[in-house]
């Protein structure tokens, strides 16, 4: 957690209220960081971890500023690194597929639950099913022995 950091809803309240004094986008290590000057303290802002927000774009933090009220800031290009600090994780994308796939399937199913439960027709008493599929079973072998015997 860094110290005298603010969060998004934070910044938002003092800059609706006029608390910001002076916004500052500064270069890291493979992005932009935010810092705005509130009263006399320089207050960074944070991700939702605790950690300083880091936008990998100048346009994307630009954005953020003038959509959040601020349309004035200093740029510091100093530390700036444009490599990346965090390395790529490709194997998210394929989770993240996996969990939605498996979110529509759940959907799916439960639609289909919700479905049968709501039929109003009457049910079918499990022997009655029975016999049914007995039959048919029957009806199957009996076809694949004719058809057996066919070949040979």
């Amino acid at each position: 957690m860094i110290e005298n950091a603010i969060n998004h809803s934070t910044l938002a309240k003092l800059v609706e209220s006029g608390g910001v004094r002076a916004a500052h986008v500064i270069g890291l290590a493979g992005g932009w960081g935010i810092s705005v000057k509130c009263g006399r303290r320089i207050r960074p802002l944070a991700a939702q971890r605790g950690k300083v927000r880091l936008f990998s774009r100048l346009e994307t933090a630009a954005t953020y500023l003038k959509g959040i009220g601020i349309a004035r800031f200093d740029v510091d290009v100093l530390g700036y690194d444009p490599q990346p600090a965090r390395r790529a994780r490709p194997d998210r994308a394929a989770s993240l597929k996996r969990a939605h796939a498996a979110a529509a399937y759940d959907t799916w199913f439960r639609g289909q639950v919700r479905a049968a439960l709501d039929d109003p027709r009457p049910s079918i008493p499990h022997e009655e099913v029975s016999a049914r599929w007995r039959r048919k079973r029957s009806q199957l072998l009996k076809k694949l022995k004719s058809a057996q015997r066919a070949k040979a």
